[in-house]
C-alpha cells in the first residue's frame, strides 16, 4: 500500500498540485528546511558575537572559536544517529517533528538571561539539527519516482536553495535583533522561525509521500532494549564523568575535550569499521581506500572555512569598521554572505562543469577537491593582509577584505560540497548506501573537532594570530598539492568513477 501511494504522489501532478512543476510537498519541505536554516545559521551568526561580548559571556576569542567548532562539529555528528533513529524507531516524518521540537526548546532554554542554562540550550540545538537534518532530505527524495525521476535534480536544487534562503535571512534580522537590541531576544527570534517551520510542516504534512512515515528497519524488541540500555550506560558514563569535573574544579578547563575525542575518534572508527568489513569486494575495498583520501581532504577544507563564523567574525567584531557608503552594520551580516554567494555562483559553477564535460575537458574529482584547497588557502592568505595591517598600524580595515575573503571560500566551496556529496553516493559500497551520506557528515565533525582542539583550554592557540593564519595557508595549499599530485593514484582506487 506504501509503495502504490509513493508512487502516486510522485506521478505528474495536476496544476493545482504543483511547486514550480514539482510534488506540492516540495513546498512544505522547502519552507521546512528553510526555517530551520534560518534558526541554525541565526544561531551560528550570534554565538561566536554573544561568547565574546562583554554583555554576553565575556570570554576571550580563543574560549569563544574552541565552543563555537565543538557546537558545529556536534551538529554534524549527531546526524548519524538521527538517520539510526528515523531508520529504527521513528520514520523520517516524526523524528522530523521531534528533532524540530528539540531545537524550538533548545532556542527557548538560550533565550533565558542565564548563563547556567546557556549550555543546555547549546546541547538542544545541536542534538535537534542533528535529528532533523539527518532526515528532511531522505523526505524530498522520497517525493519522486526513484532516481530517474527527471525532476528529481531539479527538486533537490529548489530544496538548496530554500536553504540558502534561510540562511541568507537569518543573520539580516536574527543577527540584528541579538546585536543591536537584546541577545536572549536573538535567540527568541531563532526559536519563532522554528516554531513557523514546524507548523507549516505538520499542517502541510498530507501531501508528503506515505514513504516518510515508514520505519526502514523496524527495532526488534531485543535491539530496543539494547539501544535502552546502551543509551543509559553513557548517560551514567558522561554525568559521572563531567559531575568529577565540577567536584574539583576542572569544568571550565575540561569541559570540551570529550566532546573534541569523540569527534576526531569517531569518524576514524566509522571508517575504520568499514575498511575492516571482510564482506566488502575488492572494488569496493579501494573505492573506499580513495574515500579516504577525499575524506581527509574535506576535513582539512572545513576546518578551515567553518572558521568563518568564529575567527573572521570575531575579526569583523574587533577589527573592521561595519561601515559602507555610510551605513554601519552589524557584524553578523557578514553572515549573510555566504549563502548570497551560493545562490549566485553555484548555477555558474555547475553550468562550467558542463561545459567543460561537452568538450572532455571536465576537472577530475581530484582536481576539484585540490582547487578547493588551494582556494581556502588563498583566502586565508588574504585574510593575513588586514590581520597584518591592524597589527601593525592599529584601527580598522574595510569590510571589503571579509567581502573577497568569503567570494574565495564561496568558490572553494562549490568545488567541494557539492562534488563530495555526489562523489559519496557513487563510491558507497552497496552494504552502506544508506549511511555513507552521514559519514561523508563526518568530515565536518572532524574538520571542526581539529579547530576545538587547537584553541581548547589545553593548546589555546589564537586563530585570529597571523601567525596561526599563515600555518592554516600554507597546510591547505600543501594538502592540496598533495591531492593534485596524487590524483592518478586516487584515480586507479576510484575504479570507473571519475
Amino acid at each position: 500500500m506504501a509503495s502504490s501511494l509513493t508512487k502516486d504522489s510522485a506521478s505528474t501532478p495536476g496544476p493545482e498540485k504543483t511547486f514550480f512543476g514539482h510534488p506540492r510537498g516540495l513546498a512544505t519541505l522547502f519552507m521546512t528546511e528553510m526555517w530551520e536554516r534560518y534558526s541554525f545559521y541565526g544561531m551560528k551568526a550570534l554565538l561566536p558575537l554573544y561568547l565574546i561580548a562583554p554583555g554576553g559571556m565575556n570570554m576571550s576569542a580563543t574560549t569563544a572559536t574552541a565552543i563555537y567548532s565543538v557546537y558545529m562539529s556536534m551538529v554534524y555528528l549527531l546526524a548519524l544517529p538521527g538517520g539510526w533513529m528515523a531508520d529504527r524507531f521513528w520514520g523520517p516524518r516524526k523524528t522530523v517533528i521531534i528533532g524540530a521540537s528539540v531545537v524550538i526548546l533548545g532556542h527557548i532554554t538560550l533565550a533565558l538571561p542565564n548563563s547556567a542554562s546557556f549550555f543546555a540550550g547549546l546541547a538542544l540545538v545541536a542534538l535537534g539539527s542533528g535529528l532533523l537534518k539527518a532526515n528532511i532530505s531522505v523526505m524530498v527524495g522520497h517525493l519522486y519516482d526513484g532516481p530517474k525521476d527527471p525532476r528529481r535534480d531539479g527538486g533537490f536544487t529548489l530544496f538548496y536553495i530554500g536553504i540558502n534562503l534561510g540562511a541568507f535571512l537569518a543573520p539580516l534580522s536574527i543577527g540584528t535583533v541579538g546585536e543591536s537590541v537584546n541577545w536572549h531576544l536573538g535567540f527568541a527570534l531563532a526559536a519563532a522561525g522554528m516554531a513557523l517551520g514546524l507548523a507549516q510542516f505538520m499542517l502541510g504534512s498530507r501531501h508528503l509521500s506515505a514513504q516518510s512515515s515508514v520505519i526502514s528497519q523496524p527495532a526488534t524488541p531485543e535491539q530496543r532494549a539494547s539501544a535502552l540500555r546502551t543509551g543509559l550506560i553513557w548517560l551514567i558514563v558522561a554525568a559521572a564523568l563531567y559531575t568529577l569535573m565540577g567536584v574539583t574544579g576542572n569544568f571550565a578547563d575540561w569541559a570540551l575535550m570529550p566532546l573534541i575525542i569523540a569527534g576526531l575518534l569517531i569518524p576514524i572508527a566509522v571508517l575504520a569499521r568499514m575498511k575492516r568489513d571482510k564482506e566488502l569486494s575488492q572494488l569496493e575495498q579501494s573505492k573506499l581506500s580513495g574515500y579516504i583520501w577525499f575524506f581527509v581532504v574535506a576535513a582539512v577544507f572545513w576546518m578551515i572555512y567553518d572558521q568563518n563564523g568564529s575567527t573572521l567574525s570575531i575579526f569583523g567584531k574587533t577589527a573592521t569598521t561595519n561601515n559602507l557608503l555610510g551605513f554601519d552594520f552589524p557584524t553578523s551580516w557578514y553572515q549573510s554572505l555566504n549563502p548570497i554567494f551560493i545562490m549566485a555562483l553555484a548555477p555558474v559553477v555547475a553550468s562550467a562543469w558542463l561545459w567543460l564535460n561537452k568538450r572532455g575537458k571536465e576537472p577530475s574529482t581530484a582536481v576539484k577537491f585540490a582547487s578547493s584547497l588551494t582556494l581556502i588557502g588563498i583566502s586565508f592568505a588574504v585574510f593575513l593582509i588586514p590581520l597584518i595591517d591592524t597589527a601593525n598600524n592599529g584601527g580598522r580595515v574595510s569590510p571589503m577584505w571579509l567581502v573577497a575573503i568569503y567570494f574565495i571560500q564561496t568558490v572553494g566551496e562549490l568545488c567541494l560540497s557539492p562534488v563530495g556529496l555526489s562523489l559519496t553516493t557513487k563510491m558507497a559500497p552497496e552494504k552502506y548506501s544508506a549511511q555513507m551520506m552521514g559519514v561523508w557528515f563526518l568530515a565536518v565533525t572532524a574538520g571542526d573537532s581539529v579547530t576545538g582542539l587547537l584553541t581548547s583550554p589545553q593548546l589555546g592557540i589564537d586563530l585570529n594570530n597571523s601567525g596561526a593564519v599563515a600555518v592554516e595557508a600554507i597546510i591547505a595549499v600543501i594538502a592540496g598539492f598533495g591531492i593534485w599530485t596524487s590524483r592518478k593514484k586516487v584515480k586507479q582506487l576510484m575504479g570507473s568513477v571519475n
